[in-house]
C-alpha cells in the first residue's frame, strides 16, 4: 500500500502512532465487571454508542442499544427539536458502564442497523473530553453515521504506512 498523496502518508503515520500509544494505554487497564463506553449521538437514531471491554481494543467494541428498564442513560430528558433539549449533550464522553447484553437485537429504522441491546445498571463518568474513539483524524459527522471501527487502519497498513 503506497502512500498515494504525501499528506494522506503523514496523516496514516501519525494515526498510527496515535493509535499505538492508545492501545498500550488500553492494554494496561484495570480488568473488572464493567465496560467501557463512549457515547456516540447522532441525531433521530436510537443506538447510544460504543461499548468494549476493558483491556480491549476499540476495533472490538460494539455500537449498542441501550435497554433503559433498570437505568436510565445520563442524558435522557428531552430530545430535539424540544427548547431545551438534553438528548446527545454528553457526545464523546467516555462511561464505566455496569451492565449485561440481554441477548437480544434491536432494529434502528434511522440506520437500518440491527443492533445488540444492552441493559446498564450504571454509568460513572471516565473522561470528559476522551479524545478521538478510532483515529485522530477521524470527522464527526451529525448528520450521519460516520465512527465505525472499520476506520481504524489495521496493524499492516500500519506497518507499510512506516516504510
Amino acid at each position: 500500500m503506497g502512500c498515494v498523496v504525501l499528506s494522506q502518508c503523514n496523516t496514516m503515520k501519525s494515526d498510527c502512532e496515535a493509535l499505538r500509544q492508545r492501545e498500550q494505554e488500553i492494554a494496561a487497564e484495570q480488568r473488572g465487571d464493567y465496560y467501557v463506553g463512549r457515547r456516540y449521538y447522532v441525531p433521530l437514531t436510537r443506538f447510544w454508542g460504543y461499548l468494549r471491554e476493558p483491556g480491549k481494543s476499540w476495533r472490538t467494541s460494539r455500537l449498542v442499544i441501550m435497554d433503559e428498564s433498570v437505568v436510565r442513560t445520563p442524558d435522557r430528558g428531552y430530545e430535539p427539536p424540544v427548547s431545551g433539549a438534553t438528548f446527545g449533550t454528553d457526545q464523546n464522553i467516555e462511561y464505566m458502564v455496569k451492565g449485561s447484553y440481554t441477548g437480544e437485537n434491536a432494529y434502528d429504522p434511522s440506520t437500518d442497523q440491527i443492533l445488540p441491546v444492552f441493559k446498564a445498571t450504571s454509568y460513572t463518568v471516565r473522561n470528559e473530553k476522551p479524545g478521538f474513539l478510532f483515529v485522530p483524524s477521524e470527522e464527526y459527522d451529525e448528520e450521519t453515521v460516520t465512527l465505525l471501527p472499520r476506520i481504524m487502519p489495521t496493524p499492516q497498513q500500519c506497518a507499510a504506512a512506516a516504510q
